[in-house]
């Protein structure tokens, strides 16, 4: 199985590493011509104003909303929540897929970041997080499925095919979103 990871900019290796590690081959998409050929796609995170100029810029966001209509199984960590959501408290919404409101840097600046485990719905052993600048879902629509909470908010939510989490799974090496996102695919 093909998966995509978008590399626009951020640390997207660490996803690659993760995907190889299950048996998927990792995919670095940069353009729509990439992106057609990938079963999954991981919007890493990163900045999202920085991701968002950059997905207009190489012609990504309509191909990935397209995608993603199509059913194509996407997974956003962090900066890919953002891009990903609805609706952006104090932004403007990118990818406009998921039903949710997040709220950008919520859980602090870089000096504020922690790591904690995270009770995943549908997965049987507890999911390492690291949060980082992280955003916070203010609100979910009614088709949002929320998977995983931290102190009554919703950190893992799915709608459909696609699976966003506000931390970053990859940094510790954590596998178990991907396989998550593997399944669907």
């Amino acid at each position: 199985m093909k998966v995509g990871v978008l590399a626009l900019q951020g640390d997207f290796r660490e996803h690659c590493r993760v995907l190889a590690q299950l048996g998927a081959t990792p995919a670095e998409v940069r353009t729509p011509e990439e992106l057609r050929d990938v079963d999954a796609l991981v919007i890493p995170g990163g900045e999202s104003t920085t991701i968002a100029k950059l997905a207009g810029a190489h012609g990504l966001v309509e191909p990935i909303r397209e995608r993603a209509a199509a059913g194509l199984p996407m997974l956003g960590t962090c900066a890919g929540m953002i891009v990903m959501a609805r609706r952006v408290d104090a932004g403007a919404p990118l990818l406009d897929l998921v039903d949710i409101t997040v709220r950008r840097n919520a859980y602090g600046r870089q000096v504020e970041s922690f790591e904690t485990d995270v009770e995943v719905r549908g997965i049987p052993e507890p999911v390492r997080g690291v949060f980082i600048r992280a955003p916070q879902v203010e609100d979910v629509g009614p088709e949002v499925e929320v998977l995983a909470e931290h102190e009554g908010r919703p950190v893992v939510a799915r709608q459909g095919n696609l699976v966003v989490a506000s931390f970053h799974p990859e940094l510790v090496g954590e596998i178990r979103l991907h396989e998550y996102l593997l399944a669907r695919a």
